[in-house]
């Protein structure tokens, strides 16, 4: 089984994180932290700035200011230089996190084993060997231990995504960031997926993740972020945010997905 936890804690720190998108402002002063071993779950509709939260923590879109820490990597964007300099800090904050999509975006022409190591070996410039021994303990790890010379096409929405999910782990991030993993799946194969990220939590993975699954929220997340128009309208536990939640925006919002009649 692959081991979460490093000597020292992982966390996350964000700090008034602002991004606009030409005239358009989709974060305006997002702040939260989430300690090592804990998921964190952001709620909300489309266009509330969620995924653009994900986006920025591994540094795929840049803020206009902010400060996002994980672990001793941290990098205040108001300062941030628009040059070399800026993009390695950039890319050192990326480092400390591995994305799972909602497409599975895996390469068609590469096996499942080959899909995983790609990054261990060329980013990383770990061993082959070292990266395909890891690799083959998360295939088993997600159910997939006897699909590492399949192709992309011979297996189902569902096993790509757990492919996916194997080779975001793979990187050895500090933090796991999932942008609404089963929003692509067949119904009946979300279930798989959601049984794996509810794996990782209980190893003690530190997660944040993006969904639509208010009763896989309610099991995972020790945090919830519910956020609208940019802003954080409410935030604590799921029995707090999901269960009894006190602005009434939220609580349309829930009504509206967990009863769509």
């Amino acid at each position: 089984m692959t081991e979460a936890h490093d000597a020292e804690p992982t966390r996350i720190r964000v700090r008034d994180l602002a991004i606009s998108f030409g005239d358009q402002q989709v974060l305006r002063g997002i702040d939260f932290e989430s300690q090592r071993g804990t998921s964190t779950v952001l709620l909300g509709p489309s266009g509330s700035g969620k995924t653009t939260v994900l986006r920025s923590l591994n540094a795929l879109e840049i803020p206009d200011r902010g400060v996002i820490g994980i672990d001793d990597v941290e990098i205040d964007f108001a300062d941030l230089p628009p040059n070399k300099a800026g993009r390695k800090q950039a890319a050192r904050l990326r480092a400390q996190s591995g994305m799972v999509f909602q497409s599975h975006n895996l390469f068609p022409h590469r096996t499942v084993l080959e899909n995983i190591i790609e990054g261990p070996v060329i980013a990383q410039q770990r061993p082959r060997e070292e990266a395909i021994a890891d690799a083959k303990t998360l295939l088993d790890q997600v159910g997939l231990g006897e699909r590492a010379d399949a192709y992309p096409f011979q297996l189902s929405g569902g096993q790509q995504q757990r492919v996916g999910i194997a080779r975001a782990l793979a990187l050895k991030p500090r933090v796991v960031l999932f942008d609404e993993p089963t929003s692509a799946l067949d119904p009946e194969l979300v279930g798989e997926v959601l049984a794996v990220i509810t794996d990782l939590a209980a190893q003690g993975w530190t997660m944040v993740i993006v969904t639509h699954e208010i009763r896989f929220a309610e099991q995972v997340a020790d945090q919830v972020l519910f956020l609208d128009e940019g802003v954080i309208v409410e935030r604590g536990s799921s029995a707090e945010v999901i269960g009894a939640p006190k602005q009434q925006r939220t609580r349309r919002f829930l009504e509206r997905i967990l009863s769509p009649g």
